[in-house]
Order: structure tokens, then C-alpha cells, then sequence
């Protein structure tokens, strides 16, 4: 069965073509749309075997755009498919799903109506995803979709983690909670990591640390989300490229009485212009900061030092929420790539048994592997995240 998985920004479009009938999942194309509704837009297709291809054009709105990689994917030189009658189903990565999605579903009326209540607390992520729905229904009609949620995977979370101390009314009137996200990542690695650290997912401590420009991190105890770095949004938690993450209330509440600013200012401030790059002013880019790092800039040193330490905190807290840790599983744009950040991490953390192997570590760059000694009592993995066969896999069996 062939599947397309789409994953629709405001403006932007990223997709998969993956045949999940092959002796094992296949994929046979992926591309980006771009620069959806500016003057000059792009496509960029790569076909597994073939020459990539590129498009630049105005692009509209998601209906032209995915109209586009439908020619792209049936193409005679860099097409993968034969005809659009191939692709059986369409899997769509949605942000939120709130409470009403604890797992994937078929999209019908219904399930676009709740992703649209969910509108007014993901504004920037689920009305892309409608907009991806709608343009499906309009290019294949008739073709069955699935919609796949960040925040499925973390509706397991007990009350007494994801509710803050707020009056419980404001939980009751608006369902002011926490939601998490990143949700098919963590899934996906910690099944992953604890099959290459040889575990028993239903039986394990796992804490699973996705960063990146954004991050989170989350406890998975049993195979099942316990507690997670992000909150109500994306916003909280670690500190992230432009994201301020934790931070006390009071401390927002004062800055905007003394500048004047409105909700959506702060919003803004604390979403786009806070994290490294508003401690640095350099870059939101950890790649930027480690250059500046080693070159010496104190704004960067300090930045590093805070991005770092909160990943460590929240790892020695989820420890001792779970009364314990098995694994520890880095993955994500930096997870995957930066050896530095791995070793300060998980040094000094003899104390939970853990023997970090930095010879290990060294080199490592996107690819699945154990950093932990042979003897250590607790083992750290890095591992490449796969959401998109998540959301085929689960595409795959809801169609079926």
C-alpha cells in the first residue's frame, strides 16, 4: 500500500511517498514546498534512485502546491509512482489534538471540526493541517486520510502531571492544561532505543530528549508518555533556539507592564525573539552558537552552559519521578548531531549509575548507537527519529 505523509506549515508543505507492502517500509520519495502564497514559490522532489527536481513558481495556496508534487510524483523522469490511483491513503502530522484525539483517527466531518475547535490554542500549526486535509479532498477525492497528533502520545499523562496549580476552573472552562508534544517522536525512539539497548519496552524507564531548534524531552514509563518538558504549547520546558522555555510567570507579567507591551507582543517575545537568540543576539542556530563558543563570546558560553543544564535537570527529575532510568535516548537536529552536547549532558551522572563512554560518542552524527560502557547500569542511546513512518505505520493499519 502506497502512502503519502503530509506535514503542512502555514506556508509550507513537506511529504513522503512510502510503499508499506514492501518486505519492509519503503521510501520512495520525499520534497518540500515553499514560500506558499509569497510572489516566487519552490519545490524541491527527491526521488530515491533519481535525479532531484526542482521547481520555482508562484504557488498560491496548499491546493496548488500539492497538486504540484501529485505531477512531480507521476512524472515520467523523476516520478515514483504511475498514476495518482497508487497512492491508497494520506497520513497528515496535526499538532493538537487536545483531549479529544488519544490515538489516531480517520478524518470525517467530525474529526475536522474538533482539529478546528483546536484552532484558537495551536494557531499557527492546525490550520495548515485543515488547509492539507481540504487540498487532499479536492486532488484525491475519495482517498482515505488519517490524521496523526503530537499530543496522542502524551494523553497517558497522569492528572497530577499535566494540570497546573491554577484555579481548576480555568482547566474546566478551557481545558488549560498541559499537552506536550513532539509525541510521534518520543514514541518512535523509545521503541527504537529500547530494542537497540535490548529492553522490554512494557517493562522500562525510559527518558527520551528530542532537541533541536525546538525541544522536549519526556519520561516514557512502561512504553507510555508519564511526563513531558513542553506545556499548554510548544513554549515551555527546555530552552530552545528562540523559545524562552520555563520561566517564572511574574518575570513576563513584569516586563510587560514596564514596556508597554500587549498579550501578543509578549507572545511574540517569548516565542520568536527569546531562547539562544535572545541571549546571544547572534543566532537561533546551535551550529552558530557552538562557532561562537569556541571563539571565545561570552553571551555564547552562557547560552550553551543554560541549554545544556536544562536538558540535565529535566533528565534527573523525570529519574526520580519514575524512581529510576534504564535509558536515556538523544535524538532530534542537535540530539543526533552534537557530541558535545551529549557528553556534558550525561557527565556527572555517575550517581544514577550511569558510565558515559566519550570515546563512543565521538564522531557521531545520525546514526543509531549505545554511548553508554559496556557495565554501565544505565544506558544512553542516540538514535535518528523516523516521524513519518509513525504516521505511515499508523495510516497503514487504520486503512487496512
Amino acid at each position: 500500500m502506497i502512502i503519502m505523509v503530509l506535514n503542512c506549515g502555514s506556508s509550507s508543505i513537506k511529504y513522503q511517498v512510502i510503499d508499506m507492502e514492501a518486505a519492509s517500509s519503503k521510501l520512495l520519495a520525499k520534497g518540500l514546498v515553499e514560500r506558499i502564497g509569497l510572489p516566487e514559490g519552490d519545490l524541491t522532489h527527491k526521488p530515491v534512485g533519481k535525479t532531484p527536481f526542482e521547481l520555482h513558481r508562484p504557488i498560491p495556496d496548499h491546493t496548488t502546491g500539492i497538486e504540484l508534487v501529485m505531477q512531480a510524483l507521476t512524472d515520467p523522469e523523476h516520478g515514483v509512482i504511475r498514476s495518482l490511483d497508487e497512492v491508497k491513503a494520506v497520513g497528515h502530522r496535526v499538532a493538537h489534538g487536545g483531549e479529544y484525539f488519544p490515538k489516531s483517527c480517520l478524518v470525517d466531518a467530525d474529526a475536522k471540526e474538533k482539529i478546528r475547535s483546536l484552532c484558537q490554542i495551536a494557531p499557527l500549526h492546525n490550520p495548515a493541517s485543515l488547509e492539507g486535509i481540504d487540498a487532499i479532498e479536492k486532488v484525491l477525492p475519495g482517498v482515505p486520510q488519517v490524521t496523526v497528533f503530537d499530543t496522542s502520545f502524551h494523553q497517558t499523562i497522569p492528572a497530577m502531571n499535566y494540570l497546573f496549580a491554577l484555579p481548576y476552573e480555568y482547566y474546566e472552562k478551557y481545558r488549560v492544561r498541559k499537552y506536550g508534544f513532539h509525541g510521534t517522536s518520543h514514541k518512535f525512539v523509545a521503541k527504537a532505543g529500547a530494542e537497540l539497548a535490548g529492553l522490554d519496552l512494557a517493562h522500562s524507564k525510559i527518558i527520551t530528549c528530542h532537541i533541536g531548534n525546538g525541544g522536549s524531552i519526556t519520561a516514557v514509563l512502561n512504553g507510555k508518555s508519564y511526563d513531558t518538558s513542553m506545556g499548554f504549547s510548544p513554549l515551555d520546558g527546555l530552552v530552545m533556539g528562540t523559545r524562552c522555555g520555563a520561566v517564572d510567570a511574574s518575570a513576563i507579567t513584569f516586563i510587560g507592564e514596564k514596556e508597554q507591551m500587549t498579550f501578543a507582543e509578549l507572545d511574540t517575545m517569548m516565542n520568536k525573539k527569546s531562547g539562544v537568540m535572545g541571549l546571544t543576539g547572534l543566532s537561533s542556530d546551535m551550529r552558530d552558537i557552538d562557532r561562537a563558543y569556541d571563539e571565545g563570546n561570552e553571551r555564547a558560553i552562557l547560552a550553551r552552559d543554560m541549554y545544556y543544564a536544562r536538558i540535565k535537570k529535566f533528565i534527573g527529575s523525570y529519574a526520580a519521578a519514575m524512581g529510576g532510568v534504564d535509558l536515556i535516548v538523544f535524538t532530534g537536529g542537535v540530539g543526533e548531531n552534537s557530541v558535545e552536547m551529549r557528553e556534558s549532558v550525561c557527565s556527572g551522572m555517575e550517581f544514577l549509575g550511569l558510565k558515559f563512554d566519550a570515546a563512543a560518542n565521538k564522531g557521531v552524527h545520525g546514526e543509531d548507537k549505545i554511548l553508554s560502557a559496556p557495565d554501565s547500569k544505565v544506558k544512553v542511546a542516540v538514535g535518528a527519529t523516523n516521524e513519518e513512518l509513525v504516521i505511515a505505520t499508523d495510516t497503514y493499519n487504520l486503512v487496512k
